[in-house]
């Protein structure tokens, strides 16, 4: 699907989503409606996740059809998604929690911007001038750990603590986005995923599909095949975003905001086990 030429990235994207071969529900949601690209992954099912990232999504679907959204309105749309989750009522998604990642289309100044935003372990990546790079930081044990120089990279991936994430929509965390502002160029392409893909492909092997493979609704059905393939251990969700054209006035480099931010991760893990978040009794949030 394209967006018209007056907002400020006109973009084509495409989308696909998938259980995956051992959950019997999907707890992914996500909105793949201009200017929102946003993928939630609901964690745990006895606490119905599904319902959780539903109710996040919905919150956030409210805002599609406008050109462009300011860091103002995305973060209204939290603090009603946060409320939103813990008024579920009991037997009804109570006590679940959901990741958010991905990215809104913004106007700075007359020109195109990403906003991307993150919480939990689902990952935001860009391909932009042939760097690809992930752009969100997981919220997550393991990464934190990793980060500090306690876990090594590759330990990560065997680590009992991998599914645990540190931020999240409900679940008892109150933990703030990470946000970012980046100048879209031309031919940007961005992937918003839930770590049922980044858990079965590797960066190196996601890069080479969205390569592979110009439409984006392809590219999409394919990581998210690709995916299946490998084992398919956890809900799917791919959405891919093509920059087809930008409003600017000069050129520009890509620079981050002034968010703090730490090394993103780069693992396959085991992910046979629901994400969950980290117990209040390890320290909570």
């Amino acid at each position: 699907m394209i967006t018209g030429p007056l907002a400020p990235i006109t973009v084509a994207f495409g989308a696909a989503t998938d259980a995956g071969l051992r959950r019997r529900i999907n707890e992914d949601s996500y909105v793949a409606a201009p200017p929102l690209f946003l993928v939630a992954d609901g964690m745990g099912g006895h606490n119905a996740g599904e319902i959780a990232s539903a109710a996040v999504v919905a919150e956030f679907s409210t805002l599609a059809g406008r050109e462009s959204l300011a860091i103002d309105d995305v973060q209204a749309a939290v603090a009603s998604a946060r409320l939103r989750v813990a008024g579920l009522p009991a037997g009804a998604g109570a006590g679940a929690g959901t990741t958010l990642t991905g990215v809104v289309i913004a106007d700075v100044d007359g020109e195109g911007y990403w906003l991307a935003i993150n919480l939990g372990d689902s990952r935001t990546y860009r391909l932009s001038e042939g760097s690809f790079e992930q752009v969100s930081v997981d919220h997550s044990v393991v990464q934190e750990l990793v980060d500090s120089g306690q876990l090594a990279a590759d330990a990560a991936q065997r680590d009992s603590r991998r599914n645990v994430i540190t931020r999240a929509i409900g679940a008892g965390s109150d933990a703030e986005p990470d946000y970012w502002l980046i100048p879209a160029e031309d031919r940007d392409r961005i992937l918003v995923c839930s770590d049922g893909l980044s858990g079965e492909l590797d960066q190196e092997e996601i890069h080479a599909i969205l390569l592979a493979e110009a439409d984006p609704q392809a590219a999409a059905t394919r990581l998210v095949h690709e995916a299946m393939v490998r084992g398919g251990r956890d809900n799917i969700t791919a959405l891919v975003v093509d920059a087809l054209a930008v409003r600017s006035k000069t050129s520009r480099s890509y620079e981050r905001d002034t968010v703090p931010v730490s090394a993103p991760a780069d693992y396959t893990a085991d992910i046979d086990g629901d994400t969950l978040p980290r117990a209040v009794a390890t320290g909570g949030f």
